[in-house]
């Protein structure tokens, strides 16, 4: 089924027309005045606009123009009785997707929407991927056989089905991201886009543009999350981090599934399931006045808390093995295995990093053991704060913060690839640009640094 929406200054073609799509099961919307429709189009997002050439007041190319202006990008089909060459070339210049004569018969009129829609659902979904804030191709499986991670996923199967918002809470690095694809996948909207936006990596005025799109100018409007991942679902990761301005647009397309982009007076709707994550306790939060209540209220109606790695110690092995597995997949050889030593260390950590930190520790391993078998000796470094282990007759040395870690497996890895920057980002699972906006974060400390010492030698 397509949301068609109709434009023609005839009664008997447009009633017509509307019966047709209506038995094959569209939903119609049809308008005899093209400036209305051009009003009403701007925000009602239709999978296919079909409009007659000829109409008193404004054109089909006209209309067609206007909706172009305003960032209405659905699939425009023009009709008319008066074909010409000129006439299709200049409407397929200007981006309609086809152009039918009349008269026409009901099986025609149906191929062309259905063709139209197809190509509008597939043109979405790419440029949703495209304008996606981070890769979502993640795996959506849960690893582990613990308690703990048993009722998580059978929280996962009960609020699936469901079409109201979820709310992740857990440490950082527990896996929400993780637990939202998998929500995602087992939903009825998993042919639909799952975008994500980290709210807490984006300014209050830039974020405000990335959900709900602007308009500036004679610009080209640009679309939000909340429009690309219409019919899907859209994860906002730390949703605790947005500013309360913000806030209180969220909570009305919560409510009304409405909003108007950014320097725009148009409503724009949207069918958008919404999936949000926090680290923090959000009723601490309402209770010091940074989370507004009632919002509150709309995004906890399906609770879902991730355990901390700590708590379900027994999942260690098997997430290592799984981490190690991995590796060996992308880079080729042999998987490498833990030594006793090496698992009976983990399993007595702390992990202040939860899952991330364990990933990486292996990613670590994985990549500087020369040995199939990887030993405690190398790992044990690398943990954040001391810890005593069973079997050890001394404790730990205080080692690497994550950030150490990640910078030496970051160089570890360019060293391998001999500075090559997509290799080196491939290996590591990591986007190109952000491995370079790590280097340049690291280039930029350290001309900070280079200046400072500069300013005491000269000082001393």
């Amino acid at each position: 089924m397509a949301r068609v929406c109709i434009v023609d200054d005839k009664d008997v073609m447009r009633d017509s027309l509307t019966d047709i799509l209506r038995v094959a099961g569209h939903e119609v919307t049809a308008f005899a005045d093209p400036l209305r429709a051009q009003s009403e189009a701007a925000g009602a997002r239709y999978d296919v606009i079909i409009s007659d050439l000829k109409m008193p007041g404004m054109d089909g190319i006209e209309l067609l123009r206007a909706l172009r202006s305003r960032g209405v990008d659905s699939p425009f089909v023009l009709m008319t009785a008066y074909a010409s060459v000129q006439t299709a070339v200049e409407a397929m210049k200007m981006g309609a997707y086809d152009y039918i004569q009349k008269p026409f018969d009901a099986d025609a009129i149906n191929l062309v929407v259905e063709r139209a829609a197809a190509m509008g659902r597939l043109r979405g979904e790419n440029e949703a991927l495209r304008m996606s804030v981070r890769d979502l191709e993640g795996d959506a499986e849960l690893i582990g056989s613990s308690r703990e991670i048993q009722y998580v996923r059978s929280q996962i199967e009960r609020v699936a089905k469901s079409q109201a918002t979820v709310l992740i809470q857990g440490e950082s690095g527990t896996g929400k991201e993780v637990v939202a694809r998998a929500i995602h996948a087992a939903s009825t909207r998993a042919d639909r886009p799952l975008l994500c936006v980290n709210c807490a990596a984006i300014s209050a005025t830039m974020l405000e543009s990335e959900l709900f799109g602007h308009e500036s100018g004679s610009d080209k409007p640009r679309k939000g999350r909340f429009e690309l991942a219409d019919g899907g679902t859209l994860l906002l990761d730390e949703i605790s981090e947005v500013s309360l301005p913000v806030q209180a647009k969220l909570l009305r397309v919560l409510q009304e599934r409405q909003f108007e982009r950014v320097g725009g007076t148009v409503s724009q709707t949207s069918d958008v399931r919404l999936i949000v994550t926090t680290n923090r306790d959000l009723t601490d939060w309402v209770a010091r006045r940074r989370f507004r209540e009632d919002l509150f209220f709309r995004v906890s109606v399906l609770p879902v808390v991730l355990p901390a790695l700590r708590d379900r110690r027994e999942d260690i092995p098997e997430l290592s093995d799984y981490f190690l597995r991995r590796i060996s997949a992308r880079e080729g050889g042999e998987a490498k295995k833990l030594s006793e030593r090496a698992v009976t260390l983990l399993h007595n950590y702390h992990w202040p990093g939860n899952v991330r930190e364990l990933q990486n520790i292996c990613e670590r391993a994985a990549v500087l053991s020369q040995e199939p078998i990887i030993d405690a000796t190398l790992i044990e470094p690398w943990l954040s704060t001391e810890v005593r282990q069973e079997g050890f007759n001394r404790p730990m040395r205080p080692g690497f913060l994550m950030e150490d870690m990640e910078r030496a497996l970051i160089e570890q890895t360019l060293v391998r690839f001999n500075g090559h920057r997509e290799k080196t980002a491939k290996c590591l699972g990591i986007g190109v640009r952000t491995l370079g906006m790590k280097l340049k974060k690291w280039r930029d400390e350290a001309a900070a640094m280079a200046a400072v010492q500069q300013n005491q030698r000269r000082a001393g």
